[in-house]
């Protein structure tokens, strides 16, 4: 389980989540920003359970319209292509057990970024374990060493009790940002245009 410790900012994503892929422009910033002053621990969100059902094309229309709303809001690319060349499915567990493996071998970010280009940029479907493989070669992680990860019992486990975790500081949605303290653990509001604003904020909670 995840201990609690003070002065650490736990930033709650889940790698197939479309606003997160919006805010990865000011969350860098943000991380670039505050590496050096601050512990930044990354939680798996689980925004969907596993599921082999295809999506309801009303869904697809909908998470669709999702893309663009964030595009048209941050500038946001996203290949449509997706939805034309895939047979789309409400499952994200995957993708989350993937960057889960990738962190043991001490590769998370990198494994979260082949993710979110696949998905969102080459129209590819990170709900699927074969992908998902494939990603995690061209990431530079031990292949042979991720598929064993990737289906432990271990990572599954890891994955249940991160999701928990989440849940009880209050990260139902995603993106989620809090700055634990000695006071406490604080929630802050996602600003998806500044990260200034942010790196402001938690500065100031970690100076009082």
């Amino acid at each position: 389980m995840t201990k609690i410790t003070p002065n650490r900012l736990y930033y709650v994503y889940d790698p197939m989540c479309s606003w997160c892929w919006g805010y990865k422009p000011v969350w860098d910033k943000i991380q670039q920003a505050l590496r050096d002053k601050i512990d930044i621990q990354f939680l798996v969100g689980g925004l969907a359970p596993d599921s082999d059902v295809a999506m309801p094309q009303e869904m697809q229309q909908q998470i669709a319209a999702y893309w663009k709303k964030i595009e048209n809001y941050l500038g946001t690319p996203f290949n449509y292509d997706f939805w034309i060349q895939n047979v789309p499915r409400r499952s994200t567990y995957p993708a989350c057990r993937a960057v889960l493996a990738a962190r043991q071998q001490g590769a998370e970010l990198a494994m979260l970024e082949s993710i979110q280009r696949a998905y969102y940029l080459e129209a590819r479907n990170p709900s699927d374990s074969d992908v998902l493989i494939e990603l995690a070669q061209q990431a530079g992680l031990n292949q042979q060493q991720f598929v064993v990860d990737y289906g432990s019992a271990e990572i599954d486990q890891m994955l249940k009790q991160e999701i928990a975790f989440a849940r009880s500081i209050g990260g139902n949605s995603f993106p989620s940002l809090f700055v634990e303290t000695a006071h406490g653990i604080v929630e802050l509001q996602v600003d998806y245009q500044s990260a200034q604003n942010t790196i402001g904020q938690i500065e100031q909670l970690i100076d009082e």
